[in-house]
Parts: structure tokens; C-alpha cells; sequence
């Protein structure tokens, strides 16, 4: 296969994210945002603990996550190898962050004066 006929390929399927495609993604977002709002300003602390109102927070922030990457970075129109490869690297990179944070944590409870 040449250089030319991927090259076409590829661009047949960025062809399919049409204007109404575009919109739909937008309003998601959209509603995913306003959603986000109405939990920070209009639900009170005494209704919704501050333990699941960040869970939710995080959720939904993941899942906006994956639309832009998807349909704006146009990662949903990539061969399987590449997705692989990023969402593997993405999670070695949370893994660390996350062992880090662990770590410092336990020294600094155990080596403080």
C-alpha cells in the first residue's frame, strides 16, 4: 500500500465528522458543563456530600475528556496501535503521579519534627 492510498483513506474517514457531528459533540458538552454547574451552584453541601460531589465531578470531567480527544483531536478516526499506545502511557503516567503522592505522603507523616 503507498504513501498516497493511506494518505486517502485516512482523509475518507475524517470525511465523516460532518457539521452535524460537530454540534452534536458540542451540545454534549454542553450539557455535560451545565450539569457540572447546577451540582457546584445549586445543589447545598447538606444534600450532596463533598466525597461524591467530587466523584461526580471527576466522572464528568473524564467523559468530556474523552469527547475532545476523540472527536477534536480526532483520535477516535486512529488506527487501534496508537490509541493502545496513549491510553497505555496515560495510565503508567496516573500510576506514577498517584505512587508519588503515596510516597511523599509517607514520609512526610514519618520524617516531620
Amino acid at each position: 500500500m503507498s504513501l498516497e492510498n493511506t494518505s486517502v483513506a485516512h482523509d475518507e474517514e475524517h470525511v465523516s465528522m460532518t457539521k452535524s457531528k460537530i454540534w452534536k459533540v458540542f451540545f454534549i458538552l454542553l450539557g455535560i458543563t451545565v450539569v457540572e454547574f447546577i451540582i457546584a451552584l445549586g445543589v447545598p453541601h447538606t444534600v450532596l456530600p463533598n466525597g461524591i460531589r467530587n466523584a461526580i465531578y471527576v466522572i464528568l470531567t473524564l467523559y468530556k475528556g474523552y469527547y475532545i480527544v476523540a472527536y477534536f483531536m480526532h483520535l477516535k478516526f486512529e488506527k487501534y496501535a496508537l490509541k493502545a499506545g496513549l491510553i497505555l502511557s496515560f495510565i503508567f503516567i496516573v500510576y506514577f503521579i498517584v505512587l508519588m503522592l503515596i510516597e511523599g505522603d509517607y514520609l512526610h507523616s514519618h520524617l516531620s519534627v
